[in-house]
């Protein structure tokens, strides 16, 4: 089973690529390898549609969103079947997203603007109505659409082709579990500091080691990669690389859970209009 984790970006370009990382995973439990194989990038979004569209067999985590928050769902009188929904968001402009969500939050107190899934607190997450800082909602706009287009299989959402499957996954969960809060990337060149550029080694050699918290039922694997791979990693000082690299671990522990018996990739039952993100 080839893997993959994806670093998402709802407007790539030069500059700021989506960026992917391909690997595989041999052993299992404790003794689990994870091997980064190769990295790649795409500047537009039909770049990365047309990849996705080959063959698999493959598991993939994506550094994006999949559903939107029932509760603003079920205010916005919007459908409340999955696809349905998704259809009816992809219709909408950006404009008319932000005005919608915006008339939303104008409405609630402060301290309760957003609506939230219930992943965002076990996983640390942003709301995925969020329009700015970072603008999830435009990635979830931008990158859905196009993987439901490509045929793949939306783990508990929408199902497609069973050989290519695709999970909501968060690299910044994994990254706190490690690191704690140190900020280890920037794309301001102002802050891309020697403070992020040691948490980016921190982060990289624990995960070599296989120092990622766990437990005897959830043991993440360890991370193999040649030297000129890793260099780029820390090199990557936007953290777009690693982030892919984050998301390919994530990958690997769902799929250690599958091979562990696991039909579920290790998710708990989730409300199917929301989604959930994997290891969460």
């Amino acid at each position: 089973m080839r893997l993959l984790g994806c670093d998402f970006s709802s407007a790539p370009n030069a500059k700021k690529p989506i960026v992917q990382a391909w690997g595989q995973l041999s052993g299992s439990g404790e003794s689990g390898v994870l091997t980064l194989e190769r990295l790649e990038t795409f500047t537009s979004l039909d770049q990365w549609q047309a990849a996705l569209s080959e063959p698999g067999p493959w598991l993939g985590a994506f550094d994006l969103p999949f559903g939107l928050p029932r509760e603003l769902i079920e205010t916005l009188a919007w459908p409340t079947e999955w696809l349905a929904c998704m259809r009816h968001y992809q219709a909408l402009s950006r404009d008319e997203i932000r005005t919608a969500f915006k008339a939303f939050c104008d409405a609630r107190p402060v301290g309760g603007k957003f609506a939230h899934r219930a992943a965002d607190a076990p996983a640390g997450s942003s709301p995925s109505m969020k329009w700015v800082n970072p603008p999830v909602a435009f990635m979830l706009h931008a990158g859905v659409p196009r993987l439901m287009d490509a045929g793949i299989t939306l783990f508990g959402l929408h199902a497609q082709d069973p050989q290519r499957i695709g999970l909501e996954a968060y690299p910044g969960l994994l990254a706190r579990r490690v690191i704690g809060s140190r900020s280890y990337k920037s794309d301001d060149s102002a802050k891309q500091t020697p403070d992020r550029l040691i948490a980016r080694k921190d982060l990289l050699t624990a995960l070599e080691l296989g120092l990622a918290p766990n437990t005897p039922q959830s043991p993440w694997p360890r991370l193999r990669m040649r030297s000129g791979l890793r260099d780029s990693l820390l090199a990557d000082a936007k953290g777009d690389a690693l982030d892919a690299v984050l998301c390919l671990v994530q990958a690997a522990w769902a799929h250690q859970r599958q091979l562990a018996g696991d039909a579920r990739f290790g998710l708990p039952e989730f409300d199917p209009l929301e989604g959930w993100i994997v290891s969460a």
